[in-house]
């Protein structure tokens, strides 16, 4: 049964309260100590009903939070736990509440990279530590892949930022072909991870258009004082990726049909972890080789998983895919065999 953040910060603060033995409870003390907790962590002042109060009472009393709690009258009058050293946040946690909690931690961790999450972190590793010695499950469950020396990690809480209070920046930028930094003004709409690397993906006022930037070659980041944010009326950022592999793409081009045969040593793992999600099984050879289509807009990293694959795949179809794709494999060709001269 899930709770709202109102709901939590009322059972807990009846918890608090019934905990202190040292004071009778009214359901009059209750309810006020509910409201003032409300005000001081929402800022709200229209108080709680006593009707509210009392059904968070037999909240706790039941079975559905797995709470239990004995709460008891005492003269007909007086709240408070029988057992004087209960607490709902004594409640011993079953395997599997342990287990989706590690799994949960772990995840978490994983986005310590923006600073909204920082407050947290503490929380994570106390946590992580009680369940590792309560439960003696010390062993990590769950393992996402990621690689904590990778540049430019430290921009992603920032453009983060830029992106949600929507202003214009500039970012001194230096390709791998530049030999020095040079700066851009942009409007920045997305943030996008591919293969432990991240991009923004953003307006671009000189280039007037879409452009993505690697955060591993930024060098700094400031506000843009003589340009004002434009709105993204660009791309719908929940989809703009559907039709594509990587983060390289034109907002005019079009996906096509990518035909690909895949030998019998490769076609099971293909067949088990799709190149793309309109991936489709067209044909089956008489030596357990695969026809696959996928539906998807031509770029550079395509091309990379596809020569990733070496001698297994073929690309049938488009002509300038294969075309491009048979280029890359002769040049390798050409080293091996002038490296033997």
């Amino acid at each position: 049964m899930p709770l709202n953040r109102s709901q939590l910060i009322r059972l807990t603060t009846i918890d608090r309260c019934l905990q202190n033995h040292y004071r009778r409870w009214t359901l009059e003390d209750l309810i006020e100590a509910c409201s003032d907790a409300l005000y001081d962590c929402e800022g709200r002042t229209e108080g709680v009903s006593r009707r509210t109060v009392q059904a968070d009472i037999q909240l706790m009393r039941s079975n559905k939070l797995g709470y239990e709690a004995p709460i008891v009258v005492v003269d007909k009058k007086y709240y408070t736990y029988s057992d004087r050293n209960y607490s709902i946040t004594n409640i011993p946690l079953s395997d599997a509440d342990v287990s989706t909690l590690q799994q949960a931690m772990d995840i978490l961790r994983h986005f310590q990279v923006f600073s909204q999450f920082s407050p947290v972190t503490d929380i994570i590793d106390r946590l992580g530590d009680h369940i590792a010695v309560t439960t003696k499950h010390d062993i990590p469950a769950i393992h996402l892949e990621k690689n904590e020396r990778l540049r430019g990690l430290e921009h992603v809480s920032t453009l983060y930022q830029y992106i949600v209070s929507k202003k214009a920046i500039v970012i001194n930028y230096k390709s791998f072909k530049a030999r020095q930094a040079r700066p851009f003004a942009i409007s920045p709409y997305l943030l996008k991870e591919y293969r432990n690397r991240w991009f923004i993906i953003c307006y671009d006022y000189v280039r007037d258009g879409i452009c993505n930037y690697a955060l591993d070659r930024i060098e700094s980041i400031e506000p843009c004082t003589d340009k004002s944010f434009r709105e993204n009326t660009f791309f719908d950022p929940e989809h703009y990726f559907d039709n594509v592999i990587g983060v390289t793409k034109d907002l005019k081009s079009e996906p096509q049909t990518v035909k690909l045969k895949v030998d019998s040593d490769q076609a099971p793992y293909v067949i088990t972890k799709p190149f793309h999600s309109t991936q489709k099984v067209v044909g089956k050879e008489p030596d357990g080789s695969i026809i696959v289509t996928i539906d998807v807009v031509p770029n550079q990293e395509l091309e990379r998983v596809i020569l990733g694959f070496g001698q297994h795949i073929e690309v049938l179809e488009p002509r300038l895919l294969r075309h491009r794709i048979k280029k890359n494999l002769q040049v390798a060709f050409l080293q091996y065999e002038l490296a033997k001269q």
